[in-house]
């Protein structure tokens, strides 16, 4: 199912030609409204009229998260204050937020995506989507709930949290799809299977739409046996208009971003060289339809790839692979570079392990791994038990390359996460 099919599927070379006009408007915006961007130029001697192709944008210096943290509140402003409508923010790793603005068109922009997003995974009008998503200043809930409004689906906007509630929902207005992390989708299996509640017998889910933070394939298979449902990964952040940068269409072969709208690039995180496709590294993106707050070449710290050749299902927009992680959340145990989401792919692949779990890293460099395993494992065969720990250990030291502590919970026993959830817990710097 096609949005805007002569979009989707436009040729590559009219598509490069689109956004090759689009990124100089924006370098003349930029240039002529943001003093940020314009000292920028100056200082490396760059002129707007400089930029002549596509690969020209590497004559432009990065914008890193650092730079939007300083420029707050109003500095990467490119259009009257007057002409704003909302504001997201986005807390740094500073804790200084970053502020996003949004014009008017901004608004219907974001919303064309979302709605091109949902109906390629076969969204139709008569659905209808819960959103479980936290409303307010992150963008998730808001620019989804535009885009499906935009598509003629039934939006039912219950936020997050209130477990109760959101099933008493899905089961009075026929749910047939839900937004939602995917820490509070496993928690939200476990409440069902508490109530005796049937995902495929009692509820009418079809599809779920999960994101807000990073969860493996394996993850992701869990839901789907779960809820018996087609589970569809996103990919947004709040610099860029939040949700709907990227989605994948129902032949789930990587997420389609939408390259009239966003210029990517995939560099060393080391070096910030340009890497080649097939090859992870960070994504790069610049704004090309952006009115409020254009922004060129913005690290994400999101470690991904592009995918080589077509995708199944004709559109010509290229594709990313599923985020690994971030270089930002990458910790370091003993030498060792380790990415959360790797723990997660070893422990959601192994059958007995139940829904939960914890990375938990303490002085001299130890990692320990707490995570619910089923109850029947818990069955007083304590040879059985040590045989499954060890198991897993192995498994993880294969890995991450080194030799984790494992303990063993029952279900229940770890915190619940309703929103996001905290799945490492760094010691060290406690």
């Amino acid at each position: 199912m096609f949005w805007q099919r002569e979009v989707e599927s436009i040729d590559r070379g009219l598509l490069e030609k689109i956004q090759l006009e689009r990124l100089k408007e924006t370098v003349h915006r930029v240039y002529a409204h943001i003093p940020f961007y314009r000292r920028r130029f100056e200082e490396g001697n760059i002129a707007p009229e400089g930029i002549r192709t596509l690969g020209d944008i590497r004559k432009i210096p990065f914008t890193c998260n650092e730079d939007i943290q300083v420029n707050f509140p109003y500095g990467l402003l490119a259009v009257p204050k007057d002409d704003l409508v909302r504001l997201h923010t986005s807390s740094g790793t500073t804790g200084r937020p970053k502020a996003v603005f949004f014009s008017k068109r901004d608004i219907d922009q974001s919303t064309e995506l979302i709605a091109r997003c949902l109906v390629m995974t076969g969204m139709k009008r008569g659905d209808v989507l819960q959103n479980m998503m936290t409303y307010g200043l992150f963008t998730g809930a808001l620019v989804m709930h535009y885009g499906a409004e935009k598509a003629g689906i039934l939006v039912i906007p219950s936020g997050s949290g209130n477990t109760n509630r959101q099933i008493m929902l899905m089961q009075n207005f026929k749910t047939t799809a839900i937004h939602i992390t995917p820490s509070y989708i496993l928690y939200l299996a476990e409440v069902l299977e508490k109530k005796g509640i049937d995902p495929q017998r009692d509820l009418s889910l079809k599809r779920a739409f999960v994101g807000a933070e990073p969860y493996s394939e394996e993850t992701r298979k869990k839901i789907e046996d779960i809820f018996k449902i087609d589970v569809y990964n996103s990919y947004g952040l709040t610099e860029m208009n939040g949700p709907g940068v990227a989605f994948e269409c129902e032949w789930k072969q990587g997420m389609h971003i939408w390259e009239d709208n966003f210029l990517i690039e995939i560099i060393d995180p080391s070096t910030g060289d340009l890497l080649p496709e097939g090859q992870y590294g960070e994504l790069v993106l610049t704004t090309l339809c952006r009115e409020a707050m254009p922004i060129l070449r913005y690290r994400t710290r999101d470690i991904t790839s592009i995918i080589p050749g077509p995708c199944s299902c004709g559109r010509t927009h290229r594709r990313i692979s599923r985020i690994v992680g971030r270089s930002d959340d990458m910790f370091i145990i003993r030498g060792v570079n380790i990415f959360p989401q790797q723990i997660e792919r070893v422990l959601m692949g192994i059958e007995g392990v139940a829904r939960n779990y914890q990375i938990i890293l303490e002085s001299l460099d130890e990692m320990r791994v707490q995570v619910e395993i089923d109850r029947g494992i818990f069955d007083g065969n304590v040879d059985r038990l040590l045989r499954f720990q060890k198991d897993m250990t192995n498994k993880l030291r294969s890995e991450i390359l080194i030799l984790p502590k494992v303990e063993l919970l029952e279900p229940g026993v770890l915190p619940v996460f309703e929103g996001k959830a905290k799945r490492v817990i760094d010691k060290r710097t406690l």
